[in-house]
Formats: structure tokens, sequence, C-alpha cells
């Protein structure tokens, strides 16, 4: 079983947490803090119940070497804004140096170790890189969700050097909202997926054929379901290899009587950079247009099924959001799973770009919960066994 952070008497102990800080930068600055202010409320228990705390994290992909453009100092240095106090960094994560460091630390202290994936024996999951870390703390917490799906040193491999391990109360939240959830929901339940990408999301699919009520489909991959139904799709982009897939799911849907709800219109242009030509029905897509965003229709469609819905998982965008012509759908998506939740419906929204869009808004402390995890967010919604937390429950 998996203890949570409140099984732990923390006073006078050195917690080595490992925390998601895979964070955008720019020019050495934090852009998105979504993910240091979801680590927020364990690194302050922590720190009141009175622990020393180590943290560490990955930020992008060093591939083993040293890159001065993915160090964690300027993460540390906005955490320290952040909580209102000094940070101690160390410029490596397993050097003498650095584990003096934590050692030396008094509680109510935090160290923030170098990025990890300086090293290779952090994505092997070497055990001598994963012995060493170990030796930061005398607990070991996972609050890292973003790596879950990643059996990694600092997440799977100290475990075993530890005698007192948990998770943290985002990964607490994480797996209450993906995962336990769905072992007795609120029905009915409709599952919102967008985006381009058809086989990231099949197990996704394939397991809530035999969970949701209704799947509604937009963004992108419409188009492949679209087709596979004998449409035409103008010059809209389709996955000629998940055709036979596609028609799979829509024949399992129907057998399984799931509702498999697609598109009615679409905001068409020539391409993304182009003003949006106008809005086509499924019908009579031209063929020198793509169909970049949902139409009025789809939204209004789309809108009625969430609010007669009990539960919500969204996961992808409705179109190319990023370009203000093309957010209507998934904007009017993200304000309605708002409405939603405000009327005491449970709404799920998953990691990713779908994240990022509901927090671009300004809506992300107004759903039931915003995963801070891509593709963990994804396998554990889809049932899958994540290595982060088979190590901790074989303790």
């Amino acid at each position: 079983m998996i203890q949570s952070l409140h099984s732990f008497d923390l006073k006078d102990k050195r917690i080595l947490i490992r925390v998601d800080f895979n964070v955008p930068l720019d020019n050495g600055r934090v852009t998105d803090d979504f993910r240091l202010q979801a680590s927020l409320p364990t690194i302050q228990h922590c720190l009141q119940q009175g622990a020393a705390v180590v943290l560490m994290s990955h930020l992008g992909r060093p591939k083993g070497k040293v890159d001065e453009k993915l160090s964690l100092i300027p993460v540390g240095e906005t955490l320290a804004d952040m909580l209102e106090m000094p940070i101690k960094f160390s410029e490596d994560c397993i050097s003498e140096d650095a584990r003096n460091t934590s050692l030396g630390i008094s509680p109510g202290e935090i160290h923030l170790l170098e990025n990890l994936r300086f090293y290779d024996g952090e994505t092997l999951n070497d055990p001598q890189f994963a012995m060493i870390l170990a030796k930061h703390g005398e607990v070991f917490i996972n609050e890292a969700f973003g790596t879950a799906h990643r059996a990694h040193a600092s997440n799977v491999g100290v475990v075993d050097h530890f005698k007192q391990t948990g998770i943290g109360f985002l990964m607490e939240q994480e797996l209450k909202y993906l995962k336990e959830s769905f072992d007795h929901p609120l029905r009915p339940i409709t599952l919102i997926l967008g985006g381009a990408k058809i086989e990231s999301k099949l197990s996704l699919i394939r397991r809530f054929l035999n969970k949701a009520d209704t799947i509604i489909i937009g963004g992108g991959m419409s188009f492949t379901f679209l087709k596979a139904q004998g449409r035409e799709v103008g010059g809209s982009l389709i996955n000629e290899k998940m055709l036979f897939t596609a028609t799979q799911i829509l024949n399992e849907a129907k057998h399984q009587k799931v509702k498999l709800v697609l598109p009615f219109d679409f905001v068409c242009a020539k391409d993304a950079k182009s003003q949006p030509d106008a809005v086509y029905s499924r019908r009579e897509l031209p063929e020198d247009l793509m169909g970049l965003d949902i139409g009025p229709k789809s939204i209004e469609n789309f809108k009625d099924i969430i609010f007669s819905s009990k539960t919500i998982v969204w996961n992808g965008p409705m179109g190319v959001f990023e370009q203000e012509p093309y957010a209507a759908g998934t904007k009017a998506i993200a304000e309605k799973l708002v409405e939603a939740t405000t009327s005491g419906q449970t709404t799920v929204v998953g990691g990713g770009d779908t994240a990022a869009a509901i927090r671009a808004y300004g809506y992300h402390h107004d759903v039931t919960h915003v995963s801070t995890g891509g593709g963990a967010s994804l396998e554990l919604l889809s049932g899958e066994t994540l290595p982060a937390f088979s190590a901790l429950e074989s303790k």
C-alpha cells in the first residue's frame, strides 16, 4: 500500500522529494510555473512539520551531458521567490559536495539538486546512481507525476534504499481523479478527446468504450474517423494508417452502445497561418481547405452533452488553439467545464496541451482537477500501471 505524506513523522528528518520541475524556460526565465505551484503544498507541509527538504528534478533532455541552458538554477530562483525564502543549490546532483550540503541543512531549509538528466544513470535507472541519490534523504516522497510512467533512478531506483517511502499531495490528487474516481464513477460519463494523434490515445479510447456513456472526438483526429465513415474531408489531415483502427473503434462503440460523437461543422482555411475562410458542414468540406477548429453547431452540441453528464474527462484541444482564429472550440469547452464544475459535476482535464490551454484561459482553478502529467495522465486514465506507483506499492 502506498503511504501518503500524512503517514510520516517528519520532524527533524531530511525528506528527499522527487518533484517535476520540467518547466518551460525563455532566456533563463520560467514562463509557466504551473508545476512549481502544484508542488508547493507538499514542500510547505514538510517545512511546517519541522523537516529539511531536498528536491530533485530533471529539466528537458540533455541526454547525459551538462547543458547550461537546462540548468535548474532559474527554477530554484523562481521557487525561492514563491516561498519567500532562500534555497541552497548544488551544481551537481551526486557529488560529495552536494551530499554534504544535504547532510548539513537544518529543519526548515531547502536544498535543490542540479538537473538529474545531466547523468545517463537517471534515465537508465542505474543502481549505483540511484544509491547515491538516496543518500540525500531519510524519507523518500515522490511528487513527480509527469515522470510516473518512466522507470528512472529518481522515482523507481531510489525506492529500494529507503525504509519510509510515499507520495505527496499532488500525486494523491492525480491518483484520486485519474484512477480511483473511475472505480465507482458518477454517471453519465463523457470522454472528450482532441488533438491530432489517434495512436497516442488508443488505450484511453478502448478503456472508455467499456466505461463511458459518450465519447466526443474533436480536433484533428476527428477527420480520420469521418474518413473511416466514408465521408470526404477536403484538405484536412488524416492518418491513413489509422483508418482501419478508426473503423474498428466505430464498430466497437456501436456494439458497446457507447455514443461516439463527431463534429458537425468546422472552421476552415488553407492552413493554420491563414485567416479563416468560412464555417463548413462536415458534408461539404472544400477540397482545397482544411478543418482547423470545430464550428458553432459542434460547440453547442458538445456543450449540451457536457451539461447532461456527471463526470467529464477532457484530453486534447478541439482545434489549433495556439492560433487565435482557431481557439474558439477549445475555449468553449473549457468555459463549459467551468460551468459544469460550479454545478457539482466532476471535471478532469488531462495534461499536455489541454492543461496548457485551460491555464492560458485562466480556468485551471475552476475545474475539479487539472493533471500535471502528459503521457502519465494518458496512461493512468487508460488503466495502465505506472512504474513509479508500482515501485512504491512493492515496499
